[in-house]
């Protein structure tokens, strides 16, 4: 059994009520770990430090965790997390809500400058939105933009479109769906009724009803067991009467032959559930420890998962990235969006039908139309509709016999025509029911327009893995060839990478190394321009800046602060390389263009003293003397992870930056922001790496956005 990586609408149900406990508490910090995991530590006056944890990655979670359960905090905050500092240090919980019976939290925070709410998409690819009182998206991990809704900062965050909630659907409106449903029962439940498969299963063996009956079969008698049990559990969900367990698999104890090979016990956690499963204690393979609460019980259960994984992950023998399981995954996906887009065609197919039966039957419909609205005009309630309708039908009226259901609380009726049912509302007549159904099909195929959007996503993503497959099975075969060799660490296969980092003086400002070990330095903005200046430039540096407005001071130093001055012989390529990093990360980027002229002078040619009648403004200087040009000087800018001698993020120009790293990708400029090309690229680096931790812990999206060059950009393809 699969071990679960998601918790499912009814753990979030269940996980509402134990997490508004902690109301009141103040948040004192946030933490960002890569791009998928937010932890926010809170102080509760009861219960001492609260550690909420939000991770929307390959793994999907929302809980209080255990301090011995939390990861180190990360070296240096990326910007979301100082977002967040900066927003709600201070702030009061005041409680959590799920959406509807979405996969979605909203957290709630106020404070005395405004309130602040955290949303939590625990679905999909995951994302955590952090928007004003307002709803207006103030930053999130995960810019999205569809037809059916947008996230991204500046704009209103947008719920997915409302669906059934099966915790608090009527009877009536219950055995509504069921009845029209063209499946079985267990199919209904999971899919129109929104339980998912294990729960729908779940519900079934409870109440005593064949999963596999089909719909057609099934009448008020099992309907009513269904909705007992379902009333029964959102009761025990709403109130926090829970029986938290979770659930492991153990062995049996026989080595394949059947023998007794004395080698019982746990193998691994495989589901934690607020209530025990039937479905589960059936199952001889499982075994389950119960828990006081739900919330510690999740938290055990991801912790041990996580152990689990990194077991699971160490190496035997020389292994490489398991390109397979990747490979796997993404077939997986494909498969399942390829049947998302079957099934948004099919229902958008089926609203135009029953639009075009509207029109087909147009006197019919009219009639029914006509005769409830008169009706209604003259008081008659609904029942007695219902029946006039009834004795109709007995007596052979074609437009009587049509009606299947009167519907009061909804105002509408339900017509079967040509043996497909058609709900309408009475208050509009024959052309607005059809026209609302045809714009139900295009709000349906806009849905599917976004699952085809989404699909060839994941192909170029399965197109690139089996590529870096190819790659990689050609280098080993390479190496194999070639044993006279030096061995060498590939670091892409190893399993735990060690953390070597140490801080430099310069890595505040833009930098690289040139291919031949010269240090260049730039300023990120006026004031480090200034201080650069003022501060760093030496004799025997040399001084770069495009012909352009709007550059960085850019130092080619040729020693470091702490040595003497002295004059360097640079040859043409570490030249040629200041220059480049020099066009990259100036104004030139930002307007799209790919090449400028660079200038160069020494040192001594560099003052903040200006001419006679002149004024330098702040990050400026005065330029005397000769200047050496680089004429058309292409931009270029890689960005890549280097494992020795230490580990970090490096980026510049190509040519200094693909030999020093293990892995690496170019930019260039282009129309996506620089924070969610950092995204992609972390992301991409994550699957090259069998060590995704280590890319976590060293290259975030931040620190790889601290080496693109400002404005627009996009990956180059290799």
């Amino acid at each position: 059994m699969e071990p679960k990586r998601e918790l499912t609408s009814v753990d979030l149900a269940a996980l509402v009520s134990e997490l508004n406990a902690y109301k009141g508490a103040k948040l004192d910090k946030a933490y960002l770990y890569g791009d998928d995991l937010v932890r926010l530590k809170l102080r509760d006056y009861d219960r001492g430090r609260v550690e909420l944890i939000l991770e929307v990655g390959d793994v999907m979670r929302a809980h209080v965790a255990a301090p011995t359960h939390v990861p180190d905090a990360p070296g240096r905050p990326p910007n979301f997390a100082m977002m967040l500092r900066n927003r709600l240090s201070g702030a009061d919980f005041e409680g959590v809500e799920q959406y509807e019976f979405d996969r979605i939290l909203e957290f709630e925070f106020s404070r005395e400058d405004g309130d602040t709410k955290i949303i939590v998409e625990l679905f999909g690819h995951g994302n955590v939105a952090v928007c004003d009182g307002t709803y207006e998206v103030i930053d999130c991990l995960d810019t999205v933009r569809l037809k059916s809704r947008t996230v991204a900062p500046g704009s209103t965050y947008g719920f997915p479109d409302s669906r059934i909630n099966p915790l608090t659907v009527d009877y009536e409106g219950f055995a509504h769906t069921m009845d029209d449903s063209d499946t079985d029962v267990v199919r209904t439940l999971a899919t129109q009724l929104n339980w998912g498969g294990l729960w729908a299963e779940e519900l079934c063996t409870r109440a005593g009803v064949e999963k596999v009956l089909d719909i057609t079969e099934a009448g008020d008698e099992e309907y009513e067991q269904l909705y007992d049990v379902v009333q029964r559990l959102a009761e025990s969900l709403s109130s926090a009467d829970l029986d938290p367990r979770v659930y492991y698999e153990v062995d049996d104890g026989d080595d394949e032959d059947g023998e007794d090979s004395g080698d019982d016990g746990p193998r691994g956690v495989v589901d934690v559930t607020p209530v025990p499963l039937e479905e589960h204690e059936m199952d001889d393979s499982l075994a389950s420890d119960a828990y006081e609460t739900f919330n510690g019980a999740v938290d055990d259960y991801f912790y041990e998962l996580d152990r689990s994984d990194d077991e699971e992950s160490e190496p035997v023998g020389n292994t490489g990235p398991d390109f397979e399981e990747q490979i796997a995954k993404h077939e997986r996906i494909i498969e399942q969006q390829e049947g998302a887009i079957s099934g948004f065609e099919e229902q958008a197919e089926e609203e135009r039908e029953k639009a075009e039966l509207l029109y087909g039957n147009y006197g019919l419909v009219d009639e029914v139309i006509s005769t409830v609205r008169s009706a209604r005009e003259d008081d008659v309630p609904w029942d007695d509709i219902a029946e006039t309708f009834e004795a109709g039908a007995d007596q052979g009226i074609p437009e009587a016999e049509a009606v299947v259901d009167v519907d009061g609380s909804e105002g509408t009726v339900t017509l079967e025509l040509d043996g497909t049912r058609v709900a309408v509302d009475v208050a509009d007549g024959v052309e607005k029911n059809a026209d609302r159904l045809y714009t139900e099909a295009k709000r349906i195929e806009g849905k599917k327009e976004g699952a085809m959007a989404a699909i060839e996503d994941t192909r170029e993503e399965l197109a690139e893995i089996k590529e870096r497959k190819a790659a990689y099975e050609e280098r080993d075969e390479d190496d194999s060839e070639d044993e006279d060799d030096e061995h060498e660490v590939d670091w892409l296969a190893r399993a735990d990478i060690p953390i070597r980092r140490d801080e430099k003086w310069f890595e505040r400002f833009r930098w690289f190394h040139t291919s031949t070990g010269y240090l260049v330095i730039g300023g990120r903005d006026a004031d480090q321009n200034e201080e650069l200046v003022k501060k760093y430039v030496e004799g025997g540096d040399r001084v770069f800046h495009t012909q352009a407005h709007g550059g960085p001071v850019t130092v080619l130093k040729a020693t470091d602060p702490s040595e003497p001055s002295r004059e360097v012989d640079f040859d043409d390529g570490t030249l040629q390389q200041a220059a480049q990093f020099a066009v990259t990360y100036s104004s030139v980027w930002k307007d799209g263009r790919y090449a400028d002229d660079v200038y160069m002078v020494d040192a001594d040619q560099v003052s903040k003293t200006p001419e006679s009648g002149e004024f330098l403004e702040k990050g400026g200087f005065a330029i005397r003397g000769d200047r050496t040009y680089f004429r058309d000087t292409p931009v270029g800018c890689a960005v890549g992870i280097q494992c020795e001698p230490s580990t970090r993020v490096i980026g510049g120009p190509p040519a200094a930056i693909e030999d020093r790293v293990e892995t690496s990708m170019r930019v260039e400029p282009g129309r996506y922001a620089q924070g969610d090309v950092a995204k992609r690229i972390y992301r991409e680096f994550r699957e090259r790496f069998n060590d995704t931790s280590f890319v976590r812990k060293v290259a975030s999206p931040d620190r790889i956005q601290h080496f693109l060059p400002p404005g627009g950009s996009r990956i180059v393809e290799e």
